[in-house]
């Protein structure tokens, strides 16, 4: 681990200014904020990360839930614990409960935080060692997982660039229920949705997010949920705890009289970032609810997939999670 300065925010402003001088929000960032620090922390171990400064954000008023316009707003510093048993979580966002009880281990969730988790970092095995060619680490070493180890990673939104996947369980949620991520920065507030939150690898894969120097995320909101919708989130893995998805779907719906009026639905392990296809969701309104439809939903989900030479069987695997997901949220009473 590089040697670094480490310091304590106690107000938002002086916290952006302090940060703004970083040349990149990106990685190689020589300023981090630090919250739980279940991810900047290995990484930082790792020599992954090698910041400079590294500023503790944990003592600004930034971890309240709080209910605004029939919706919820999520501080960035909530810890992901005190998130999956809010009472108002589990009565109207299931879906998120489930996906967040579902990643790391009761340790790492009392420790995790919001917007730690929307700044996770991807798990390849390549890009976690600082020896082997990474595009995201080091930009123009190369993807050593493109001949390599790519059982876990990406089949959507990848480039000959990079094919990692975005690994929280969290971020597919919150997709799917077209959360908004608040951000202050040195050009002032920001609100940005989740759906452009995240940028696809591309000819650059060391970028992720929109996020720029001195940026820090205020909270998250989510809207109010549909009126009678259900909620549910699946997650296949290798074992059944403390382990990254193969795929994941988390899905919000609302079917009336067995006909489907509307569907959100994201899914993760698959995808460069946390995955929705609209057209996919379209294709279910006014539908019946049966496997049949959720069948040909999948297929479109999946229509622009391209696995890699250990990881095809994602595709199928993907599909059936999917399908099984929607099927079970359906018969939710």
């Amino acid at each position: 681990m590089h040697m670094f300065q480490l310091r304590r925010a106690d107000d938002v402003d002086a916290t952006i200014k302090a940060a703004s001088g970083a040349h990149t929000a990106q990685q190689g960032a020589d300023i981090r904020f630090l919250a739980g620090g279940t991810t900047l922390i290995d990484l930082m171990k790792l020599n992954v990360e090698t910041p400079e400064h590294v500023i503790d954000i944990n003592h600004l008023p930034l971890d309240k839930i709080e209910a605004v316009d029939g919706g919820l707003k999520i501080g960035a510093t909530v810890r992901n614990a005190d998130l999956a048993h809010d009472e108002r979580v589990l009565r109207d966002y299931p879906v998120l409960s489930q996906a967040l009880l579902s990643g790391a281990s009761a340790q790492l969730r009392n420790m995790a935080t919001t917007a730690g988790n929307l700044l996770q970092r991807t798990r390849c095995v390549y890009f976690r060692d600082e020896h082997m060619a990474c595009n995201k680490r080091s930009p123009g070493s190369g993807c050593a997982a493109i001949n390599g180890f790519n059982r876990t990673l990406a089949i959507l939104g990848t480039s000959e660039q990079c094919i990692a996947t975005n690994p929280s369980d969290m971020n597919v949620a919150l997709m799917a229920l077209d959360a908004t991520i608040h951000i202050r920065g040195p050009q002032g507030e920001r609100n940005v949705p989740i759906s452009e939150f995240f940028l696809l690898p591309g000819s650059t894969p060391d970028k992720e997010t929109v996020m720029q120097p001195g940026d820090l995320i205020t909270h998250v909101t989510l809207p109010a949920p549909p009126k009678g919708s259900r909620s549910l989130y699946l997650k296949l893995r290798d074992r059944a705890s403390y382990e990254f998805a193969l795929a994941s779907a988390a899905v919000v719906m609302t079917v009336t009289d067995g006909k489907i009026e509307k569907a959100q639905f994201a899914m993760g392990g698959i995808g460069t970032r946390p995955w929705r296809n609209a057209d996919a969701e379209k294709q279910l309104v006014g539908q019946a609810a049966s496997k049949d439809t959720f069948r040909a939903a999948a297929d479109a989900f999946l229509k622009d997939a391209k696995p890699q030479s250990q990881n095809g069987f994602k595709v199928e695997l993907a599909k059936r999670c999917l399908v099984h997901t929607l099927d079970a949220a359906a018969r939710l009473a």
